[in-house]
């Protein structure tokens, strides 16, 4: 059986052992969080447990925690009536939610005119920038940042804030919407009064369960150093790519970045192209964000920052997590420089 290389933690990460394992532990449990008998009681103790998990990694104790169906559900909550200006490099979720564009700059930092009245993401999906949160913003998504960056909810007094289970070795399929306490947050799904009564409907307590442990476990890795190791592993990667081929663009090389996360551009050279190059090859990379990967169109986030549709449809994502070793950057490397160098005599012939 040949070995895949996973250079898409971006996209979504794969499954943590601790989630693994609380995840099981949820599946035998019978009751209802909000029945009253010893059976409810024991999945409502389950519940409120991951519920202060993910508060604790995200520093966000004493903040309410939402749990949702995922970061998109999140931002659909928090932002539902709310009338927030953003940037169009945010997820498509909070963009179909806002009104007015911000501007960003050429190396992809969003110009926050007012913070209350605004939504900002943490870290970009695709380039990895990481924006210097004003205090007091409205909306913060902290899909990409949470679980990677050292980040307290409560430092950096934000009313909102969505995170996904996914993003940081959890399952899929779950998420929050993270408010600070006395926030006025209106029920876009109504019944039974779930959630503090902002979500209704039983709560998926074997994926939450799961989230819960993988913020813990995530939240370990950043106090041990992990992410410093993915990052001088990141920069090997970056300083092979610029030696064997100097007119591929690193985008935003000397921004702060999610220490995972490199984009590639080497102009008429198409992503869609490169993605399923490396697949064939048995590496998993991708084109852009998740949400948008499927579809072959320049990257809208390359196109806000400047970059023509040629160079915004020829780039690539490249995004590793704590278990890629230096032997799969090697191999992913060793395949993009051959595909490369055919691509070029292509060119040339």
């Amino acid at each position: 059986m040949i070995n895949r290389v996973y250079l898409d933690y971006n996209a979504t990460a794969p499954l943590r052992a601790s989630a693994r394992a609380a995840m099981l532990g949820a599946m035998d449990l019978v009751g209802n969080p909000s029945s009253v008998h010893a059976e409810g009681r024991k999945a409502k103790v389950m519940l409120e447990k991951a519920r202060a998990q993910v508060a604790t990694a995200l520093g966000a104790d004493g903040a309410d925690v939402i749990f949702t169906s995922g970061a998109t559900e999140a931002a659909a909550l928090g932002l539902a009536n709310a009338s927030l200006t953003c940037s169009a490099i945010e997820h498509e979720a909070v963009i179909s939610c806002c009104d007015a564009m911000l501007a960003c700059s050429a190396q992809g930092l969003v110009d926050v005119l007012s913070p209350s009245a605004a939504a900002l993401q943490y870290a970009n999906s695709e380039t990895g920038v990481v924006q210097p949160i004003p205090k007091d913003i409205g909306f913060c998504d902290m899909t990409q940042a949470f679980g990677k960056l050292p980040i307290a909810f409560n430092w950096t007094g934000a009313r909102m804030a969505a995170v996904s289970a996914h993003k940081i070795g959890g399952p899929k399929g779950v998420g929050a919407l993270v408010v600070k306490r006395g926030t006025d947050i209106e029920a876009q799904i109504k019944g039974g009064g779930q959630e503090m009564g902002r979500r209704s409907g039983t709560e998926n307590l074997v994926g939450i369960a799961g989230f819960g442990a993988a913020a813990s476990s995530a939240a370990k890795d950043i106090e041990s150093g992990v992410w410093e190791e993915i990052e001088i592993l990141r920069d090997f990667l970056e300083n092979t790519i610029a030696e064997v081929d100097p007119h591929t663009i690193i985008v935003s090389r000397q921004m702060r970045r999610l220490p995972n996360t490199s984009c590639l551009v080497t102009s008429g050279w198409k992503g869609e192209t490169q993605v399923m190059q490396m697949d064939l090859d048995n590496i998993a990379i991708s084109a852009g964000s998740a949400c948008s990967s499927g579809r072959v169109k320049a990257s809208r986030v390359l196109k806000t920052m400047g970059f023509d549709d040629i160079a915004a449809s020829s780039a690539i994502r490249i995004s590793l997590g704590p278990e890629t070793t230096r032997d799969e950057v090697e191999r992913f490397l060793g395949c993009w420089i051959r595909k490369r160098n055919k691509h070029e005599l292509k060119r040339a012939g």
